[in-house]
């Protein structure tokens, strides 16, 4: 069955130019999924490749750019009450889902109640949860959403239950994508948006195909059709991309001295930075690691940058702090816990501990080589680290539940915002369970965090972040790594392209396709 899909598919892309060396291309055909969706419904959006192909289908009220800016989606603007509680959205006109429907301000009412429904069951609501009733709603407390009204065919007023300054940022995640009042059972099999693309063909585990909506309100595509495969092996993928079968290419961390190295592949990448933080997270109450002189120990411990360069073919940037360096709030400026073995064993002595420490540091099967790599740094600081083996949710599990020392952790953030790292990783409300692995409580971080969240001053609430981080950075809480970057490999004849920086902010609007022998 799969090969049969794929050969339908190749004879597909042949005839519309996808796969042809002469004449236009017509098709781009994408490489990044290696899974499929788990449905095209936004309100079962729990994963990358559903998320990414919601953004094709559908639009929120507001939208990130592939740099992960945010931008108006069906909202043309929207006003903010001075108290920060109230959200009056002023939404676009003439817009139409792709089956002729008239949008309207119903339907904006009519999706944040359907995602929120109970009965939309194994959906992730969280960003239309700070809305006023929407939790009760969630939970069967309530009947209807009271924080969501239509005022009018083209107005809708959100009321929130507390101020929260990034309120649209939220908005724009596949979620709170905005769907017809009338869905059928298989939605997510058949979907209907207002989207960019629209939805053709899933053949499972093999491909999905779009169509360019040529009434978009944002401009049509400038190609006719996207096709997604989903490649589950990379090797495959690199030989597809090699091959010229697929136009975009996520290259694999293990190929980037490859790719780097050779002048014919180097001049087809293009890198950017992910809002993905790699670290290690220490238990802040867990013997000596309850002194912040051993937690600064440990990371003076490392050389991150070695780690870095040679596990991970330098895609990334070292951490100083929580904050990747593209988001409002980091401070670019600070340095790096300095590799520094003899420091790292001076502050164990003041710290009490003249003859170093024992630990148990636990890691997924992921990420063994980085714990063996860090186990082998610490020891020659006197810090004696046991690695703890386990399967990815078991490591998860223990951390959550205060059972571990230090654990290697990978955070992929839902929204840009600094509050997306500062709030769930460090708040002290949200140790374990929450977000908070290394159970770290600062009266002062938090503090400015909860300011920084309700503050509609962009100046003001990116300073608060700054502060918060340098609070953090100092105590070290976790032993910072990096920030990680993607790295594509994009064919010649695709131009315009940028890499994104969200998994939903590419939504190939502007992205132009040439004949391959093209200049």
């Amino acid at each position: 069955m799969r090969s049969t899909a794929l050969l339908v598919l190749a004879a597909s892309l042949a005839c519309r130019g996808g796969g042809d060396a002469s004449g236009d291309r017509r098709t781009l055909v994408d490489s990044r999924d290696n899974e499929d969706p788990r449905s095209l419904d936004p309100a079962l959006s729990t994963d990358v490749p559903t998320g990414r192909a919601v953004a094709y289908v559908f639009d929120g009220l507001t939208r990130f750019t592939p740099d992960a800016r945010l931008e108006p989606g069906l909202a043309e603007r929207w006003d903010v009450s001075p108290d920060g509680l109230t959200y009056t959205f002023h939404l676009r006109q003439g817009v139409k889902f792709h089956d002729g429907t008239p949008f309207a301000a119903r339907h904006v009412v009519h999706s944040f109640r359907r995602a929120l429904d109970p009965a939309s069951l194994g959906g992730r609501p969280t960003p239309l949860l700070p809305i006023k009733g929407a939790s009760d709603f969630n939970t069967k407390r309530a009947t209807d959403v009271a924080g969501v009204v239509a005022r009018d065919d083209s107005t809708v007023v959100v009321t929130l239950g507390e101020p929260l300054a990034f309120f649209p940022k939220l908005l724009a995640m596949p979620v709170a994508a905005i769907v017809p009042d009338s869905t059928t059972k298989d939605f997510g099999l058949h979907p209907v948006g207002t989207g960019p693309w629209k939805f053709v063909e899933w053949q499972h585990d093999d491909f999905l195909r779009f169509a360019a909506n040529q009434s978009y309100w944002g401009g049509a595509p400038r190609f006719d059709s996207l096709v997604a495969r989903i490649i589950p092996e990379k090797s495959t993928a690199v030989a597809e991309f090699e091959s010229g079968n697929v136009d975009v290419l996520l290259v694999p961390e293990a190929d980037t001295p490859e790719w780097e190295q050779t002048d014919e592949r180097k001049g087809l990448l293009q890198s950017a930075p992910a809002l993905r933080f790699v670290h290690v997270a220490i238990n802040t109450t867990r013997g000596p690691l309850a002194k912040r002189e051993v937690r600064q120990a440990i990371n003076h411990a490392v050389d991150v940058g070695s780690v870095l360069r040679q596990l991970f073919g330098s895609r990334g940037r070292r951490a100083a702090g929580v904050i990747p360096p593209i988001l409002e709030g980091a401070d670019t400026t600070r340095q790096p816990y300095a590799f520094d073995p003899a420091r790292a064993r001076q502050l164990l002595t003041q710290a009490g501990y003249p003859n170093g420490i024992d630990i148990e540091l636990w890691v997924s099967p992921v990420y063994v080589r980085l714990a063996q790599t860090i186990q082998g740094y610490l020891s020659q600081s006197n810090i004696r680290a046991k690695l703890v083996q386990r399967d990815a949710p078991s490591v998860r599990e223990a951390a959550r539940k205060g059972e571990t020392d230090m654990s290697v952790r990978d955070w992929y953030a839902d929204y840009p915002d600094a509050e997306n790292f500062l709030y769930p990783l460090l708040y002290s409300a949200n140790k374990g369970v929450g977000g908070n692995y290394s159970f770290y409580a600062n009266p002062e971080f938090d503090r400015r965090v909860a300011s920084a969240r309700r503050e509609q001053n962009d100046t003001l609430r990116a300073r608060l972040y700054r502060e918060a981080d340098a609070l953090a950075f100092t105590d070290a809480p976790m032993l910072y790594l990096f920030f990680y970057n993607e790295l594509y490999a994009v064919q010649p004849w695709v131009r315009n392209f940028q890499v994104p920086v969200i998994f939903n902010g590419q939504r190939w609007l502007g992205v132009e396709l040439r004949n391959r022998g093209g200049r």
